[in-house]
């Protein structure tokens, strides 16, 4: 058994209600939704959230609830150890059936299709040995190379010693200088599931994808966590062959 885990919860204090303002015509959390609904692998579908309105999108999308206990509610809460508890929760109602991949989504994430989740799919079963396959965007712009800090000064500061890159001497502000620079993007982690089991033995920062990842490239892909990036999803969407016309006639 293939399950989905969408993830969403009504606290964002960063974006307030993000998981169901409108992308499209459609509220964000509808198009992961979506996007499992669509994937032919996908046995069930489930969802780990503490927000009324988003059980009803559940619901109306054929998508059982999971309802996530107060203390996985809070900003201090991982998304790690939501997925474990949602995981545990499945495993536990459906004893009977072996889980064979559990296919990780955000409702943040809209940028991401039912068939890349099938290529994801299609990567781990053709390669027994890989712990993961999850969607990864190239953002060479945002090279550790570049990344700063304010020190206690007030002053920019690298947020990397230099040194860590080689050289200094050798280094330049060039943003391909260091090689291509990709991102887990959050549109879907396709995991096998003593990635959770044992999530003490994945890498940082996302512990649910293990240790041997494989990348599903993508370009453009982002979980929303400011209004600001709403107009991103809604170009990549249309780029995928997502109108909002279409949209209000469903």
């Amino acid at each position: 058994m293939i399950i989905a885990l969408l993830m969403g919860r009504k606290g964002s204090k960063g974006f307030p209600g993000k998981n169901l303002h409108i992308v499209l015509g459609q509220p964000l959390a509808y198009y992961p939704m979506k996007a499992a609904r669509g994937c032919p692998e996908i046995d069930r579908i489930f969802i780990s959230t503490d927000d009324e309105r988003l059980m009803e999108l559940a619901l109306k999308n054929g998508i059982k609830i999971i309802k996530r206990p107060p203390e996985l509610c809070t900003d201090a809460a991982l998304g790690e150890h939501v997925y474990l508890h949602a995981y545990n929760y499945i495993k536990e109602q459906n004893r009977h059936c072996k889980i064979e991949l559990v296919v990780l989504l955000m409702c943040n994430a809209a940028t991401i299709t039912s068939e890349t989740i099938s290529d994801g799919i299609r990567i781990l079963r053709n390669n027994p040995d890989y712990d993961s396959a999850v969607t990864v965007t190239m953002l060479n712009m945002w090279s550790p190379l570049r990344a700063r800090k304010i020190g206690d000064d007030g002053l920019l500061k690298p947020f990397v010693p230099l040194d860590a890159f080689g050289d200094p001497k050798k280094l330049n502000c060039d943003r391909d200088s260091q090689g291509d620079v990709w991102f887990a993007d959050m549109g879907v982690s396709v995991v096998r599931p003593k990635c959770l089991e044992g999530l003490e033995y994945g890498l940082l920062p996302q512990k649910w994808m293990g240790q041997k990842i494989y990348p599903l490239k993508q370009w453009g892909g982002l979980d929303i966590d400011y209004e600001w990036q709403v107009p991103q999803a809604e170009f990549w969407l249309k780029k995928h062959g997502i109108v909002e016309a279409d949209n209000k006639n469903k």
